[in-house]
C-alpha cells in the first residue's frame, strides 16, 4: 500500500473502490477499508461521501462516465456503415463489461433504482449518447427499417449486453469473441433490417 499524501483524494478513493467492488463486489465495499487502502484517517472519506451509499453512487457515476468516454471513442466517425458501427460499439461494450463485471452490475442496478439522483440518470444518458445517436443516423439513412429509435436501441442494448454475459460467463466454447461479436452484429443488423 501506498499512503495518500496528496493530489485528489475522491479520485483516489474511487479508484481503490472500484479495484475492490472487483474484488469482494458492492457488500465488500467499506469506507473504512478505503481509508486503509489510502494511507488516510477513517473520517477523511467522509469528507467526499456522507455514506456508503453516495460512495456507490459516485462510482456508478465515474464508471458510466468511462464507459461513454470509450462508447464516444468507438463511435466517433458516423460516415462508415451501420453494420462497422455497431461492431465498434458492441466490442467496446464487451469490452467494458469484460473488465468491469462488478461494476456494470451495479451500475445497472442503481441507474433506474426509485431513489437515483438525478445527477446518476443524467451521467447515463450521457453514457449512452453516442450509440443512441448511431441509431438515430441509422434510421434517418434506411439503414434500419424500425424507426422507433428507443425500440430499437433497447433491442441492441440487450442483445449487446446479453452478449456479455454469454463471454463472461465462459458461454462462447472455443470461439473467439471477436468471432462471436461479429456474427451477432450480423445477425442484428440484418435483422433491423428487415423489421416492419
Amino acid at each position: 500500500m501506498t499512503p495518500y499524501h496528496h493530489g485528489d483524494l475522491r479520485a483516489e478513493l474511487l479508484r481503490h473502490a472500484a479495484r475492490r467492488i472487483e474484488e469482494a463486489g458492492p457488500a465488500g465495499l467499506s469506507l473504512r477499508e478505503l481509508a486503509r487502502d489510502a494511507g488516510v484517517s477513517h473520517a477523511a472519506p467522509r469528507q467526499h461521501f456522507r455514506d456508503k451509499q453516495a460512495l456507490l453512487d459516485a462510482l456508478v457515476i465515474s464508471g458510466l462516465e468511462r464507459l461513454g468516454r470509450r462508447l464516444d471513442r468507438a463511435l466517433r466517425d458516423p460516415g462508415e456503415g451501420f453494420d462497422e458501427r455497431l461492431t465498434r460499439f458492441a466490442r467496446a461494450y464487451i469490452r467494458f463489461a469484460t473488465q468491469n463485471r462488478e461494476l456494470l452490475a451495479l451500475m445497472f442496478a442503481r441507474k433506474d433504482a426509485p431513489d437515483a439522483t438525478d445527477e446518476l440518470r443524467a451521467a447515463n444518458e450521457a453514457a449512452f449518447a453516442a450509440p443512441r445517436a448511431m441509431v438515430d443516423h441509422a434510421a434517418a439513412n434506411g439503414d434500419i427499417a424500425d424507426t422507433d429509435a428507443d425500440r430499437v436501441a433497447m433491442a441492441i442494448l440487450a442483445t449487446v449486453h446479453g452478449l456479455a454475459a454469454i463471454i463472461i460467463g465462459g458461454m462462447i466454447g472455443d470461439r473467439s469473441p471477436d468471432t462471436v461479436v461479429a456474427g451477432t452484429v450480423n445477425v442484428l443488423a440484418r435483422g433491423l433490417s428487415r423489421a416492419h
